[in-house]
């Protein structure tokens, strides 16, 4: 009786409430009826249904606040009908009551979805009071909706003055991550604000201006001292058709501060993200531009001017100090101008003037810089040069251009020039010093005849003639059978036994002797070269590699350094296809080797390349990791099967942990995307006992064995015994143990 009178007083605390209606769902009548006089008791609404299929009908029918369900029915089971209310009536919830009363019985029903799960029998205030639960978290959704949609309504009048704005309003968060832009972001920038929300504020910014747009957008200060009118660029969206998409950029004004909130549990108020509005002032700067413009360049041709000239002069001297990198500078002078222009008058000399400018600015590369200091002397600036001679590739195309005829006043002129070529660092290392030998080079010319270039270093040497003749000289190589392959073996570290080899290239010179790739592959790149000699690398490797297998040595890997030139070409699978079809070679047996900076060249079409050289079974293997681009999110997603440790990682080796916390990054590195571990440059008994304990599987260097002759490798191949590391011999046969 006490536990009636309990009910009924739970029932007065529901007045004023709205009356919640349930739907009880059991195949037992006795359970089903018995559950509806509890509920119904208690002040609910309820209705039945005798089955699952019945509860599914009744919830299509009715809307209800919670179902009290039972999992074991004839025809549709409980998780079945909990499965449906998950697609179709997510927000009603499931309160289970089952005689089932099994750990794995509740976990799975939670799973499926169910607020809670009652073991049949139960105490009628344990139903009621898990009832109640289930209703409050329901009815608090509903008081959380009901907020959001005032908040919404509310804040429509702000979004109308703030997406009505003529610039960028912007929020974001304390990770610099964008929360809300206006509608202006999609008019001045092509993008539709949606694709921003969650983005880094660095994704529109021009790559140039990041640094300084890290002081705004990173703004915590407020008021008077936050940053004010700071001028960034900000990226339009690629194959926009609107208002200032023709650029690749918009300018903008900044003003920034940081948002705060009031934090109970702090003292001081908490930083949530930054405020800021970007002012379009691209129009104004174009206007800045043309003022800056007239300065700084020639108005009658439109070249840079001296002033100009020599500023980004002074700015590549620095650069290529800092990177150790060629640059040259070209004198030009216009021979016999002044006659022309004493006999026809100024009118035409201008308009020949500014016709040599129009065909020099055809001969040169984007980021030259082609200026008119005056009269018909011009400069030229080249920087990031790899070898003079693509200053004299420069001047031949310059000296070729001019031999046509100008049209000018209805006459046929013809004209030529005379070029001094000054080269950093060589000629000098000062704007003034380089500008003046080029200009001593120029006037060598012109004594010597004009229409022709020169070097300044030409007047004191003959590097470049030996240059050239060691270019001639590789020219003739593979036809003269001067090329020779080299293998290195590439071993297990815990066995020694050797699992591969690595085919590495020599040239016998007829005069200079052994020469090591260092001595003339950068020249091979240079000169383009590098195509036919990785050509003739790779089918002499896998050749000699059939030719062991012919002869019974257990097949082994065949490792192969391909250069991005070679990848860079259109028919690279076709030839690879074919080369494995010539020499008979299985592609299982083929590994190559290719550079972190080679992969990233292009990296959407190397991807697709590789991607079908590791399905005709070839293995690919990232060479000298660690020293080039290294990034994890590309590697994870490349058809790589291992990875190279750089010697230069592995020869820093020693007993302290920052020498070594590098090398074991690596090797986690390899494990976390499985791919097999190589080190390279292995020569010292620790260096190997170190990748052992690290569980690196290969490896190759001097202390197992240096690079071979074919004779040697065809040696330690038929032999087929283990390697042992060649310091552990030399204390075997060492009577003093070194």
């Amino acid at each position: 009786m006490s536990a009636v009178q309990g009910l009924r007083e739970r029932q007065l605390t529901k007045v004023g409430r709205k009356v919640a209606k349930l739907l009880v769902v059991d195949d037992e009548l006795r359970m089903r009826q018995s559950l509806v006089d509890l509920v119904r008791l208690q002040g609910y609404q309820a209705d039945t249904a005798d089955s699952g299929h019945t509860a599914i009908q009744r919830l299509a029918e009715s809307t209800y606040d919670l179902v009290l369900l039972d999992l074991f029915m004839p025809d549709t089971d409980g998780y079945a009908v909990m499965q449906h209310m998950v697609e179709h009536h997510p927000k009603v919830a499931v309160i289970v009551v089952s005689g089932d009363g099994t750990i794995q019985a509740a976990i799975r029903a939670l799973r499926s979805g169910a607020y809670d799960f009652l073991r049949k029998p139960y105490e009628p205030e344990e139903l009621f009071k898990t009832i109640e639960n289930a209703l409050g978290k329901r009815r608090l959704e509903l008081e959380n909706e009901s907020f959001q949609l005032k908040l919404e309504q509310s804040e429509k009048w702000y979004r109308y003055l703030v997406d009505n704005s003529p610039d960028i309003i912007y929020t974001l968060d304390q990770d610099g991550c964008f929360r809300f832009l206006s509608n202006r972001v999609e008019t001045l920038l092509g993008y539709d604000k949606e694709e921003l929300i969650g983005k880094h504020y660095t994704t529109i910014i021009y790559d140039e201006d990041i640094e300084r747009a890290k002081f705004v957008f990173n703004e915590r200060r407020t008021g008077s001292r936050a940053s004010a009118d700071v001028e960034v660029r900000l990226k339009c969206k690629e194959g926009g058709a609107l208002m200032h998409f023709e650029n690749r950029f918009i300018t903008i004004e900044l003003n920034a501060m940081g948002m705060y909130v009031e934090s109970n549990s702090e003292t001081s108020p908490k930083f949530v993200g930054t405020y800021g509005v970007a002012k379009d002032i691209t129009d104004r700067k174009k206007a800045e531009e043309t003022i800056y413009h007239q300065a700084y360049h020639d108005l009658l041709t439109g070249l840079p001017n001296r002033l100009l000239f020599r500023d980004r002069l002074n700015l590549a001297i620095a650069q290529a100090k800092r990177s150790r990198q060629k640059l040259s500078v070209m004198f030009l002078d216009l021979d016999r101008f002044k006659v022309v222009n004493d006999s026809l008058g100024h009118v035409v000399g201008d308009h020949l003037l500014q016709s040599v400018a129009n065909r020099l600015g055809k001969c040169v590369r984007e980021g030259d810089t082609l200026a008119r200091l005056g009269g018909d002397e011009f400069t030229l600036l080249l920087p990031q040069i790899v070898h003079p001679e693509a200053a004299a590739n420069t001047a031949k195309k310059i000296l070729n251009v001019l031999a046509r005829p100008f049209f000018i006043a209805g006459q046929d002129h013809h004209f030529s020039a005379s070029i001094g070529i000054a080269i950093y660092p060589e000629d000098g290392d000062t704007v003034d010093t380089l500008i003046k030998n080029a200009d001593i080079a120029m006037y060598h010319v012109k004594d010597l005849g004009r229409n022709n270039y020169a070097f300044f270093t030409q007047v004191k040497n003959t590097a470049y003639s030996d240059r050239l003749s060691l270019e001639s000289d590789l020219r003739k190589a593979i036809v003269n059978n001067e090329l020779e392959l080299y293998y290195q073996p590439q071993v297990n570290t815990s066995t020694g036994a050797v699992v591969g080899m690595e085919a590495l290239i020599r040239w016998n010179h007829p005069l200079r002797g052994l020469l090591y790739p260092a001595d003339f592959i950068p020249l091979a790149e240079e000169t383009g070269l590098i195509g036919s000699i990785g050509e003739w690398v790779l089918h002499t490797a896998c050749s000699q590699s059939r030719a062991w297998q012919a002869a019974g040595v257990p097949p082994i890997r065949m490792s192969v350094n391909l250069s991005a030139h070679q990848i860079e070409q259109q028919n690279f699978l076709d030839k690879i296809i074919q080369l494995l079809r010539d020499t008979g070679l299985p592609s299982q047996n083929l590994e190559i080797e290719i550079t972190e900076s080679a992969m990233m060249k292009d990296i959407e079409k190397t991807q697709d390349k590789l991607r079908e050289l590791a399905g005709l079974g070839v293995r690919i293997s990232v060479d000298d990791f660690g020293t080039g681009y290294s990034s994890l999110s590309y590697l994870k997603n490349l058809p790589i099967h291992s990875i190279k440790i750089d010697q230069s990682f592995i020869r820093d080796l020693s007993a302290t942990e920052s020498e070594t916390s590098i090398v074991t990054a690596m090797i986690q590195i390899a494990k976390g995307l499985k791919l097999k571990l190589i080190a390279e440059g292995v020569e010292t008994d620790y260096q190997l006992a170190f990748l052992r304990d690290n569980h690196c599987e290969e490896c190759q260097g001097f202390l197992f064995s240096r690079p071979v002759n074919t004779a040697e490798a065809t040696r330690i191949l038929v032999a087929n015994q283990p390697l042992v590391p060649l310091l552990e011999l030399m204390a075997v046969n060492s009577p003093m143990g070194l």
